[in-house]
Protein backbone atom coordinates (compact mmCIF):
# COMPACT_ATOMS: atom_id res chain seq x y z
CA UNK A 1 0.00 0.00 0.00
CA UNK A 2 1.01 3.50 -0.47
CA UNK A 3 2.11 5.53 2.33
CA UNK A 4 4.58 8.22 4.02
CA UNK A 5 7.32 6.85 5.61
CA UNK A 6 9.08 9.05 8.13
CA UNK A 7 12.66 8.28 9.04
CA UNK A 8 14.85 10.12 11.69
CA UNK A 9 17.92 8.97 12.48
CA UNK A 10 19.98 10.69 14.79
CA UNK A 11 22.68 11.51 11.69
CA UNK A 12 19.56 13.18 9.63
CA UNK A 13 18.32 15.05 12.71
CA UNK A 14 21.63 16.65 13.07
CA UNK A 15 22.34 17.14 9.37
CA UNK A 16 18.31 18.64 8.75
CA UNK A 17 18.77 20.95 11.96
CA UNK A 18 22.47 22.39 10.39
CA UNK A 19 20.09 22.78 7.00
CA UNK A 20 17.09 24.02 7.74
CA UNK A 21 17.83 27.53 8.22
CA UNK A 22 19.15 27.79 4.86
CA UNK A 23 15.58 26.02 3.15
CA UNK A 24 13.12 24.02 5.27
CA UNK A 25 12.71 22.14 1.92
CA UNK A 26 15.97 20.28 2.81
CA UNK A 27 13.12 18.64 4.91
CA UNK A 28 11.23 17.37 2.82
CA UNK A 29 12.46 17.83 -0.53
CA UNK A 30 15.74 16.34 -2.02
CA UNK A 31 18.50 13.74 -0.99
CA UNK A 32 18.31 14.33 2.85
CA UNK A 33 14.22 14.56 3.04
CA UNK A 34 13.17 12.83 6.32
CA UNK A 35 9.85 11.92 4.64
CA UNK A 36 9.59 10.02 1.20
CA UNK A 37 5.87 7.88 -0.21
CA UNK A 38 6.78 4.24 -0.15
CA UNK A 39 5.56 1.30 -0.76
CA UNK A 40 4.77 -0.61 2.18
CA UNK A 41 2.94 -3.86 3.34
CA UNK A 42 -0.76 -3.50 4.70
CA UNK A 43 -0.74 -4.22 7.95
CA UNK A 44 -2.22 -7.24 10.29
CA UNK A 45 -4.50 -7.29 13.08
CA UNK A 46 -1.80 -7.36 16.40
CA UNK A 47 -4.27 -9.44 18.21
CA UNK A 48 -7.92 -10.78 18.21
CA UNK A 49 -9.24 -6.95 19.82
CA UNK A 50 -7.50 -5.07 16.92
CA UNK A 51 -9.21 -3.61 13.58
CA UNK A 52 -8.46 -2.82 10.32
CA UNK A 53 -9.51 0.47 9.03
CA UNK A 54 -9.59 1.81 5.19
CA UNK A 55 -8.07 5.90 5.50
CA UNK A 56 -10.76 8.09 3.82
CA UNK A 57 -9.19 11.27 5.08
CA UNK A 58 -6.11 11.74 7.77
CA UNK A 59 -5.32 15.61 8.85
CA UNK A 60 -1.81 17.07 8.74
CA UNK A 61 -1.46 18.42 12.37
CA UNK A 62 1.35 20.68 13.08
CA UNK A 63 2.71 18.19 15.38
CA UNK A 64 3.61 16.15 12.28
CA UNK A 65 5.14 19.20 10.46
CA UNK A 66 7.17 19.97 13.44
CA UNK A 67 8.38 16.41 13.62
CA UNK A 68 9.39 16.60 9.41
CA UNK A 69 10.80 20.00 9.99
CA UNK A 70 13.20 18.36 12.89
CA UNK A 71 11.80 21.55 15.42
CA UNK A 72 10.78 18.50 18.04
CA UNK A 73 12.48 18.87 21.55
CA UNK A 74 14.92 15.72 21.48
CA UNK A 75 12.84 15.16 25.17
CA UNK A 76 10.24 12.78 24.04
CA UNK A 77 12.29 10.32 21.90
CA UNK A 78 12.52 7.97 24.25
CA UNK A 79 8.49 7.77 23.54
CA UNK A 80 9.05 7.65 19.71
CA UNK A 81 10.38 5.11 17.13
CA UNK A 82 11.59 5.26 13.67
CA UNK A 83 11.02 5.09 10.21
CA UNK A 84 7.06 5.72 11.11
CA UNK A 85 3.71 6.35 9.21
CA UNK A 86 2.83 9.61 10.47
CA UNK A 87 -1.00 10.72 10.69
CA UNK A 88 -2.74 10.33 13.74
CA UNK A 89 -6.33 12.72 13.19
CA UNK A 90 -8.14 10.16 10.29
CA UNK A 91 -11.50 8.66 9.42
CA UNK A 92 -12.21 5.33 8.46
CA UNK A 93 -13.70 2.40 7.30
CA UNK A 94 -13.75 -0.73 9.41
CA UNK A 95 -12.60 -3.48 6.72
CA UNK A 96 -11.54 -6.24 9.38
CA UNK A 97 -12.29 -7.12 13.09
CA UNK A 98 -10.77 -9.44 15.57
CA UNK A 99 -12.87 -11.99 16.93
CA UNK A 100 -12.86 -10.56 20.44
CA UNK A 101 -13.96 -6.83 18.70
CA UNK A 102 -17.37 -5.58 20.08
CA UNK A 103 -16.56 -1.87 19.50
CA UNK A 104 -17.24 -1.42 15.87
CA UNK A 105 -18.15 -4.58 13.08
CA UNK A 106 -17.06 -4.42 9.59
CA UNK A 107 -18.70 -1.69 7.77
CA UNK A 108 -18.55 0.99 10.23
CA UNK A 109 -17.25 4.19 9.91
CA UNK A 110 -15.05 5.41 12.27
CA UNK A 111 -12.57 8.02 14.04
CA UNK A 112 -9.77 6.62 16.46
CA UNK A 113 -7.99 7.80 19.88
CA UNK A 114 -4.75 7.49 18.90
CA UNK A 115 -2.99 6.99 22.26
CA UNK A 116 -1.08 3.58 22.36
CA UNK A 117 -1.49 3.20 26.22
CA UNK A 118 -1.26 0.47 28.54
CA UNK A 119 -4.73 -1.61 26.84
CA UNK A 120 -3.17 -1.20 23.47
CA UNK A 121 -0.21 -2.62 24.22
CA UNK A 122 -1.25 -5.65 26.10
CA UNK A 123 -0.31 -4.61 29.53
CA UNK A 124 -1.55 -5.68 32.81
CA UNK A 125 -2.30 -4.83 35.11
CA UNK A 126 -2.97 -0.39 33.83
CA UNK A 127 -0.30 1.86 35.01
CA UNK A 128 -2.16 5.04 37.07
CA UNK A 129 -2.67 7.16 34.23
CA UNK A 130 -4.70 4.60 32.00
CA UNK A 131 -6.52 3.43 34.86
CA UNK A 132 -7.60 6.34 35.59
CA UNK A 133 -8.75 6.63 32.16
CA UNK A 134 -5.84 8.77 30.90
CA UNK A 135 -4.16 6.77 27.94
CA UNK A 136 -2.37 10.27 26.81
CA UNK A 137 -0.79 10.03 29.70
CA UNK A 138 0.76 6.21 30.48
CA UNK A 139 3.78 5.68 31.72
CA UNK A 140 4.42 2.92 28.71
CA UNK A 141 5.10 4.43 25.98
CA UNK A 142 8.08 2.69 25.47
CA UNK A 143 6.88 -1.08 26.69
CA UNK A 144 4.67 -3.92 26.19
CA UNK A 145 4.25 -5.49 22.57
CA UNK A 146 5.00 -2.67 20.43
CA UNK A 147 8.23 -0.28 19.64
CA UNK A 148 8.27 2.93 21.63
CA UNK A 149 5.45 5.63 20.54
CA UNK A 150 3.07 7.92 22.29
CA UNK A 151 0.59 7.26 19.93
CA UNK A 152 -0.47 5.53 16.65
CA UNK A 153 2.12 7.72 14.03
CA UNK A 154 4.82 7.85 16.09
CA UNK A 155 5.33 3.78 16.30
CA UNK A 156 7.52 2.21 13.84
CA UNK A 157 5.51 -1.07 14.72
CA UNK A 158 1.74 0.74 14.56
CA UNK A 159 1.45 2.90 10.99
CA UNK A 160 -0.59 5.91 10.91
CA UNK A 161 -3.26 7.14 8.50
CA UNK A 162 -0.94 8.64 5.94
CA UNK A 163 -1.39 5.45 4.21
CA UNK A 164 -3.96 3.27 2.52
CA UNK A 165 -5.18 1.40 5.60
CA UNK A 166 -4.38 1.48 9.50
CA UNK A 167 -5.02 -0.50 12.26
CA UNK A 168 -6.33 0.73 15.98
CA UNK A 169 -7.55 -1.33 19.36
CA UNK A 170 -11.14 -1.34 19.95
CA UNK A 171 -10.41 0.51 23.18
CA UNK A 172 -9.23 3.27 20.83
CA UNK A 173 -12.34 3.16 17.95
CA UNK A 174 -15.13 5.80 18.14
CA UNK A 175 -18.02 5.10 15.75
CA UNK A 176 -19.18 8.59 13.57
CA UNK A 177 -22.83 8.95 13.77
CA UNK A 178 -24.37 9.33 10.59
CA UNK A 179 -24.78 13.16 10.70
CA UNK A 180 -20.85 13.90 10.76
CA UNK A 181 -19.19 13.80 7.86
CA UNK A 182 -15.98 12.12 7.24
CA UNK A 183 -13.84 15.52 7.12
CA UNK A 184 -15.88 16.73 10.18
CA UNK A 185 -14.67 12.94 11.82
CA UNK A 186 -11.38 13.77 10.88
CA UNK A 187 -10.67 16.79 13.07
CA UNK A 188 -12.49 15.10 16.24
CA UNK A 189 -9.06 14.85 17.46
CA UNK A 190 -8.20 18.20 17.20
CA UNK A 191 -11.57 19.31 18.88
CA UNK A 192 -11.10 16.53 21.59
CA UNK A 193 -7.32 18.52 22.17
CA UNK A 194 -8.75 21.98 22.26
CA UNK A 195 -12.35 20.84 24.56
CA UNK A 196 -9.94 18.98 27.05
CA UNK A 197 -7.80 22.00 27.82
CA UNK A 198 -11.20 23.72 28.45
CA UNK A 199 -12.05 21.15 30.69
CA UNK A 200 -9.08 21.09 32.71
CA UNK A 201 -8.97 25.33 33.12
CA UNK A 202 -12.79 25.86 32.48
CA UNK A 203 -13.91 29.57 32.65
CA UNK A 204 -17.22 31.52 34.17
CA UNK A 205 -19.42 33.34 32.17
CA UNK A 206 -17.80 36.39 33.19
CA UNK A 207 -14.11 35.51 33.19
CA UNK A 208 -11.78 37.50 30.27
CA UNK A 209 -9.81 35.10 28.63
CA UNK A 210 -6.98 35.11 25.93
CA UNK A 211 -5.90 32.40 23.48
CA UNK A 212 -2.32 32.74 22.19
CA UNK A 213 -2.38 31.61 18.99
CA UNK A 214 -5.21 31.55 16.02
CA UNK A 215 -4.51 28.30 14.31
CA UNK A 216 -6.52 24.74 14.15
CA UNK A 217 -6.00 24.31 18.19
CA UNK A 218 -6.54 27.92 19.22
CA UNK A 219 -9.42 27.81 17.24
CA UNK A 220 -10.56 24.82 18.73
CA UNK A 221 -10.62 26.08 22.26
CA UNK A 222 -12.85 29.10 20.73
CA UNK A 223 -15.27 26.33 19.36
CA UNK A 224 -15.26 24.13 22.30
CA UNK A 225 -16.28 27.20 24.92
CA UNK A 226 -18.72 28.20 22.41
CA UNK A 227 -20.20 24.56 22.35
CA UNK A 228 -20.55 24.60 25.79
CA UNK A 229 -22.30 27.63 25.77
CA UNK A 230 -19.72 29.49 28.01
CA UNK A 231 -20.62 32.99 27.46
CA UNK A 232 -16.85 34.32 28.71
CA UNK A 233 -15.33 36.96 26.78
CA UNK A 234 -12.45 35.51 24.54
CA UNK A 235 -9.55 37.14 23.26
CA UNK A 236 -7.13 35.96 20.57
CA UNK A 237 -3.87 36.82 19.96
CA UNK A 238 -3.23 36.39 16.33
CA UNK A 239 -1.35 38.38 13.66
CA UNK A 240 -2.39 36.66 10.77
CA UNK A 241 -4.93 37.95 8.76
CA UNK A 242 -6.76 35.04 7.59
CA UNK A 243 -6.59 33.07 10.87
CA UNK A 244 -8.04 36.04 12.54
CA UNK A 245 -11.13 36.08 10.82
CA UNK A 246 -11.64 32.71 10.89
CA UNK A 247 -11.27 32.51 14.62
CA UNK A 248 -13.19 35.54 15.17
CA UNK A 249 -16.17 33.48 12.79
CA UNK A 250 -15.88 31.09 15.42
CA UNK A 251 -17.02 32.88 18.41
CA UNK A 252 -13.68 35.07 19.66
CA UNK A 253 -14.86 38.29 20.62
CA UNK A 254 -11.86 40.12 19.07
CA UNK A 255 -8.83 39.33 17.73
CA UNK A 256 -5.32 41.68 18.97
CA UNK A 257 -1.81 41.95 17.63
CA UNK A 258 -0.12 44.30 19.48
CA UNK A 259 0.93 42.15 22.15
CA UNK A 260 0.09 39.97 25.29
CA UNK A 261 0.47 42.62 28.16
CA UNK A 262 -1.36 45.49 25.86
CA UNK A 263 -4.13 43.70 25.72
CA UNK A 264 -3.89 42.83 29.19
CA UNK A 265 -4.42 45.95 29.47
CA UNK A 266 -6.49 47.65 27.06
CA UNK A 267 -9.14 44.31 26.76
CA UNK A 268 -8.94 43.03 30.28
CA UNK A 269 -8.60 46.44 32.61
CA UNK A 270 -5.26 45.38 33.70
CA UNK A 271 -3.11 48.03 35.22
CA UNK A 272 0.69 47.95 33.76
CA UNK A 273 3.71 48.36 36.67
CA UNK A 274 7.11 48.81 34.95
CA UNK A 275 10.18 47.46 36.19
CA UNK A 276 13.90 48.99 36.25
CA UNK A 277 14.97 46.34 33.92
CA UNK A 278 12.85 44.14 32.50
CA UNK A 279 8.88 43.85 31.24
CA UNK A 280 6.02 45.27 32.67
CA UNK A 281 4.27 43.57 35.38
CA UNK A 282 -0.07 43.70 34.84
CA UNK A 283 -2.33 43.69 38.16
CA UNK A 284 -5.13 42.24 37.11
CA UNK A 285 -5.53 41.09 33.84
CA UNK A 286 -6.81 37.72 32.17
CA UNK A 287 -8.69 34.96 34.05
CA UNK A 288 -7.29 32.04 31.97
CA UNK A 289 -4.88 32.25 29.68
CA UNK A 290 -4.30 29.11 26.80
CA UNK A 291 -1.16 29.07 25.17
CA UNK A 292 -0.94 27.07 22.07
CA UNK A 293 2.40 28.48 20.85
CA UNK A 294 4.43 27.67 24.36
CA UNK A 295 7.68 29.50 23.58
CA UNK A 296 9.56 31.82 26.07
CA UNK A 297 8.51 34.96 24.70
CA UNK A 298 4.45 33.94 24.96
CA UNK A 299 4.68 31.89 28.40
CA UNK A 300 6.90 34.76 30.27
CA UNK A 301 4.36 37.29 28.90
CA UNK A 302 1.31 34.96 29.85
CA UNK A 303 2.42 35.28 33.45
CA UNK A 304 2.61 38.95 33.78
CA UNK A 305 -0.32 39.46 31.67
CA UNK A 306 -2.69 36.61 33.94
CA UNK A 307 -4.56 38.24 36.78
CA UNK A 308 -4.15 37.21 40.35
CA UNK A 309 -4.86 32.89 41.19
CA UNK A 310 -5.26 32.62 37.70
CA UNK A 311 -4.50 29.44 35.52
CA UNK A 312 -2.11 29.08 32.42
CA UNK A 313 -2.99 26.35 30.19
CA UNK A 314 0.43 25.12 28.28
CA UNK A 315 -0.87 23.25 25.02
CA UNK A 316 2.21 24.50 22.39
CA UNK A 317 5.53 22.80 22.85
CA UNK A 318 8.52 25.28 21.95
CA UNK A 319 12.13 25.07 22.49
CA UNK A 320 13.86 25.10 26.14
CA UNK A 321 12.93 28.17 28.01
CA UNK A 322 13.89 30.05 30.78
CA UNK A 323 10.75 31.28 32.99
CA UNK A 324 10.68 34.52 35.15
CA UNK A 325 8.60 32.83 38.07
CA UNK A 326 8.35 35.84 40.06
CA UNK A 327 4.19 36.16 38.88
CA UNK A 328 3.54 33.09 39.29
CA UNK A 329 4.28 33.78 43.18
CA UNK A 330 3.05 37.08 43.57
CA UNK A 331 -0.28 36.40 42.09
CA UNK A 332 -0.58 32.56 43.12
CA UNK A 333 -0.80 31.41 39.84
CA UNK A 334 -1.10 27.96 38.09
CA UNK A 335 0.50 26.87 35.19
CA UNK A 336 -0.80 23.60 33.67
CA UNK A 337 0.15 21.61 31.40
CA UNK A 338 -2.34 20.30 28.59
CA UNK A 339 -1.71 17.14 26.23
CA UNK A 340 -4.79 14.76 24.89
CA UNK A 341 -7.30 14.01 26.20
CA UNK A 342 -9.02 11.99 29.02
CA UNK A 343 -12.40 10.74 30.93
CA UNK A 344 -14.28 13.52 32.37
CA UNK A 345 -17.12 13.62 34.94
CA UNK A 346 -19.94 15.54 33.42
CA UNK A 347 -23.27 15.88 34.33
CA UNK A 348 -24.15 12.59 32.24
CA UNK A 349 -21.73 10.26 33.72
CA UNK A 350 -17.66 9.73 33.32
CA UNK A 351 -17.10 10.54 29.21
CA UNK A 352 -14.21 10.67 27.40
CA UNK A 353 -13.30 13.95 25.66
CA UNK A 354 -13.26 12.54 22.42
CA UNK A 355 -16.57 10.83 22.74
CA UNK A 356 -17.84 14.37 23.75
CA UNK A 357 -15.79 16.08 20.53
CA UNK A 358 -18.16 13.88 18.26
CA UNK A 359 -21.20 14.29 20.07
CA UNK A 360 -20.95 18.13 19.85
CA UNK A 361 -20.01 17.74 16.14
CA UNK A 362 -23.29 15.33 15.76
CA UNK A 363 -25.32 18.05 17.55
CA UNK A 364 -24.04 20.98 15.23
CA UNK A 365 -23.16 22.59 18.60
CA UNK A 366 -19.30 22.55 16.90
CA UNK A 367 -18.65 23.16 13.13
CA UNK A 368 -15.48 21.99 12.45
CA UNK A 369 -15.76 20.88 8.52
CA UNK A 370 -15.59 24.51 7.41
CA UNK A 371 -11.78 24.30 8.88
CA UNK A 372 -10.93 21.73 6.27
CA UNK A 373 -9.41 23.86 3.69
CA UNK A 374 -7.63 22.13 1.79
CA UNK A 375 -6.88 18.35 0.91
CA UNK A 376 -4.48 16.52 -1.44
CA UNK A 377 -3.87 12.90 -2.59
CA UNK A 378 -0.99 11.57 -0.63
CA UNK A 379 1.07 11.76 -3.67
CA UNK A 380 1.15 15.18 -3.64
CA UNK A 381 2.44 15.19 0.08
CA UNK A 382 5.45 17.92 -0.71
CA UNK A 383 2.24 20.57 -1.67
CA UNK A 384 0.54 19.90 1.26
CA UNK A 385 3.94 20.65 2.94
CA UNK A 386 4.69 23.36 1.12
CA UNK A 387 0.77 25.22 1.96
CA UNK A 388 1.16 24.76 5.72
CA UNK A 389 4.35 26.53 5.28
CA UNK A 390 2.79 29.55 4.32
CA UNK A 391 -0.77 29.32 5.55
CA UNK A 392 -1.86 32.88 5.37
CA UNK A 393 -1.01 33.16 1.93
CA UNK A 394 -2.46 30.24 0.70
CA UNK A 395 -5.66 30.97 2.68
CA UNK A 396 -5.52 27.53 4.64
CA UNK A 397 -6.46 26.38 8.03
CA UNK A 398 -6.60 22.55 7.84
CA UNK A 399 -4.81 20.65 5.49
CA UNK A 400 -5.61 16.68 4.89
CA UNK A 401 -4.55 13.68 2.61
CA UNK A 402 -7.76 12.04 0.80
CA UNK A 403 -7.67 8.32 -0.22
CA UNK A 404 -10.16 7.72 -2.44
CA UNK A 405 -12.50 4.51 -3.19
Amino acid sequence: MKALLLDVSLRRYVLLRALRPLSAKFCYRGPFSAIRLADISEPALPSPEWVKIRTRLCGFCGSDLNLILMKDSPTPMPFTSFPCVPGHEFCGDVVETGREVTACRQGDRVTVIPSLGCQARGIAPLCPSCADGNPGNCENFAEGKFAPGMFIGICKDVNGAFAEYAVAHQSQVCRVPEAVSPEAATLTEPLAVGLQAVLDNRPGNSDRILVIGGGVIGTMIVKAIRGLDIACDITVMEPAPFAAAYVKSSGADRTFSAGILDAACEVAGGRSYKPALGDPVVMGGFHRIYDTVGHARTLNRSLRALAAKGTLSVLGIGPAVKLDLTPLWLKLQTIRGCYGYRFNETSRGRRQAFEIALEMIAEKKVRVDDMLTHTFPIERYREMIDLNLCKNAGRAMKTAVRFTF
